[in-house]
């Protein structure tokens, strides 16, 4: 169950993870952003930390070039959370059409041209979702981080396989939606 006290505190992270999941720009990995959001209590410090040094090995134009050879042109980890999860392209679009109502729902007005199970847009709504004091909040960000963290697991082990400094930034992200949980506790049997 997520804890949105919890949530409210990585708010600001999930948008700095948006920002690093889209395509690159010469901001992308100014140090300041890093700095003032992931400090080094913070669950993801030493994922995003490793990620940020291999991607300073790299100019900006290999980094595009990475970018687009990891995410645009392979479909076992790709940017769509729900791709490679259903039988159907309706079943698909069911639940596309659900996210996009559920954005627009909590005040995020979504581009045309976009899915709506694209991985910086679910990043960007859980930043910006105006959610307190909505008594559909709890629910509806539990179904996003749900898809996030399952659209991530295969993307995570896809990028494991292949070295890449982005399986750093992805462990970080599922670190962090770990963070928003609440601790599960453990049942135990009277014998």
């Amino acid at each position: 169950m997520i804890n949105l006290t919890q949530f409210s505190k990585y708010q600001e992270t999930l948008g700095y993870f948006a920002q690093q999941f889209s395509f690159p720009e010469k901001l992308t990995l100014h140090p300041k952003t890093f700095e003032e959001i992931i400090t080094p209590q913070h669950p993801a410090y030493q994922d995003v930390k490793t990620y940020r040094e291999q991607m300073y090995e790299l100019s900006l134009l290999q980094i595009k070039q990475l970018y687009s050879d990891t995410f645009d042109f392979n479909k076992t980890a790709p940017m769509y959370m729900t791709y490679n999860k259903f039988d159907t392209q309706k079943e698909r679009g069911q639940l596309l059409a659900k996210l996009k109502v559920l954005y627009e729902m909590f005040g995020l007005k979504m581009a045309d041209n976009e899915l709506s199970d694209f991985l910086p847009l679910m990043l960007e709504f859980l930043y910006i979702a105006q959610w307190q004091n909505d008594s559909r909040a709890k629910g509806n960000i539990e179904f996003v981080v749900m898809i996030i963290e399952d659209g991530t697991f295969a993307m995570a082990n896809q990028l494991a396989e292949q070295n890449s400094p982005y399986y750093f930034l992805v462990k970080g992200l599922r670190e962090t939606l770990k963070a928003c949980l609440d601790p599960v506790i453990e049942v135990k049997q009277n014998v």
